[in-house]
């Protein structure tokens, strides 16, 4: 059994999943798959059904009842990997936003540098972001230092959503105390990390812009982020768990 599962939370990604899912077996090392569905009218998780015969054993699909956000799809996933034999746990956008090229990178870091946490890190070395538009790449990159400088995090990417957890990271984070379910989401799991004393690592690479489909970022989202942050360091300074 591969040691290695990648987690690609769905909600209408039927013009990137085929993609993405041959692009990750492609890999040189073995990688499994969970696709977390949220019922998808446009019929992503039937095409990821069909595709289950020609990579059986590799592929797997978890459908839920309907859209209930980025968090709750990824524990969802987490806690699916945790019944099973899984080392290394992936976050990944079915979009082509992260290189599944760069899965192979976040699993060195862990291997390689000894990290706990892996972060595929748009803001270490610069900007690396492509087809943005310059609203959208201030937003991100001023929304990481905003929670860098409330939580004292020393993680240039924190709203990143390309991590590779070590399983250890996962059995020790308390899943069901986990309160966002967007953008916040990414941030919170870092701050666990962090607080527990996990070492995390961050590792440069290019994130691109979806080309095919439609994105799912919302007003909602962005302002869970802003003032869950502030919620969250304010119970991690009285001693309550985040």
């Amino acid at each position: 059994m591969a040691q290695r599962l990648v987690i690609i939370p769905t909600y209408n990604e039927i013009e990137n999943i085929e993609r993405i899912v041959r692009n990750v077996f492609s890999q040189k090392h073995e990688f499994h798959i969970l696709v977390v569905d949220d019922n998808s009218p446009d019929g992503t998780a039937s095409l990821v059904s069909s595709l289950k015969e020609e990579f059986e054993g590799k592929l797997f699909l978890e459908i839920r009842r309907a859209k209930s956000g980025l968090g709750t799809a990824y524990i969802h996933g987490f806690r699916w990997a945790l019944e099973r034999d899984y080392e290394f746990i992936f976050e990944m956008d079915a979009d082509f936003s992260h290189n599944p090229n760069d899965l192979i990178r976040l699993y060195n870091a862990c291997v390689n540098d000894k990290a706990d946490v892996a972060i595929g890190s748009r803001y270490v070395t610069g900007v690396n972001v492509v087809n943005w538009p310059m609203k959208r790449v201030l937003m991100s990159y001023m929304a990481s230092k905003y929670v860098k400088a409330i939580t004292r995090m020393p993680i240039q990417d924190t709203t990143a959503g390309f991590v590779c957890y070590r399983r250890k990271v996962l059995e020790k984070i308390n899943l069901n105390s986990i309160q966002f379910v967007g953008y916040a989401f990414q941030i919170e799991m870092k701050y666990k990390a962090y607080l527990l004393k996990f070492n995390i690592v961050e590792v440069p690479v290019i994130f691109t812009d979806r080309t095919r489909g439609e994105s799912k970022l919302s007003s909602n989202i962005i302002s869970e982020a802003v003032f869950g942050v502030i919620k969250m360091k304010f119970k991690s300074l009285f001693g309550k768990e985040v």
